[in-house]
């Protein structure tokens, strides 16, 4: 997978937030294989101790992709995306522009705001959006270069929501890398994302507050790969009536 002309081994993002402990949090992204971790400025800062948190990522050994999260408006999650290059030294950032505060959705206004400016920026922007067509075609005019549809509302582990509508989104720009973002809860559900033809996903909540969030991050890591290797084996299509696998021919006959 190429992202940004940067070339990954894995098909898995993590966030960051939410473990129980930095060790947990080391042992998910090892057993995960995961090849990018989300971090939130505001998160960190907030927090008091970036310097050691920032030590703990770094010794990851993963890509980071700093994040706009609890941003508001376009000139918020600018001003965060220029503060999270300067911290982080990257020009990748996650642009998040919330638009209601019960479901996280994303201001679609405000996102192809921010995006335009931090594209002009030198910025490479992965958008947090929704399954909109008319979204996604205003997000890649203004220069972003990979869209990331949340399957659901940010945390609520509900699954893929609409899946006609991210079929629809995958089948309209097949050359454009997507990563299904927010509200999968269970490994079942990335694999079935990778499924649809989808590049990643990126996950936080559902490995962060699993009993086990190491074995949870291992269990998704093996259904992204199952799932991607479905789809590239060319899958056969759904039936409405049953084929039988055993031929007639040669069939016992009874007298």
């Amino acid at each position: 997978m190429r992202l940004y002309g940067t070339e990954l081994s894995s098909r898995l993002m993590l966030g960051t937030a939410q473990y129980p402990s930095p060790a947990i949090l080391a042992e998910a992204f090892r057993r995960s294989g995961a090849g990018i971790a989300t971090v939130s400025l505001r998160r960190e800062a907030a927090g008091g101790d970036g310097g050691a948190f920032w030590d703990l990522v770094r010794d990851l050994g993963v890509r980071i992709l700093p994040n706009t999260a609890g941003c508001h408006s376009a000139r918020e999650a600018v001003t965060t995306a220029r503060m999270a290059r300067e911290m982080f030294g990257t020009p990748w950032i996650k642009l998040e522009v919330i638009g209601h505060a019960d479901t996280l959705q994303p201001d679609p206004w405000g996102l192809v705001e921010a995006a335009r400016e931090l594209c002009a920026d030198g910025f490479e922007v992965f958008p947090y959006t929704t399954e909109d067509l008319v979204l996604a075609e205003r997000l890649l005019d203004a220069g972003c270069g990979v869209l990331m549809p949340w399957g659901a509302p940010i945390g609520t582990g509900l699954g893929l929501s609409n899946r006609h509508g991210l079929r629809s989104l995958r089948a309209q720009f097949p050359e454009v890398p997507m990563v299904v973002d927010a509200g999968l809860g269970l490994p079942s559900q990335a694999a079935e994302a990778m499924e649809m033809g989808f590049d990643a996903v990126l996950l936080n909540t559902a490995v962060a507050r699993a009993g086990d969030p190491a074995a949870m991050a291992e269990g998704f890591a093996k259904a992204v790969e199952a799932g991607r290797l479905g789809y590239e084996a060319d899958p056969m299509e759904p039936r409405d009536m049953a084929a039988p696998s055993t031929p007639l021919i040669g069939r016992a006959v009874l007298a």
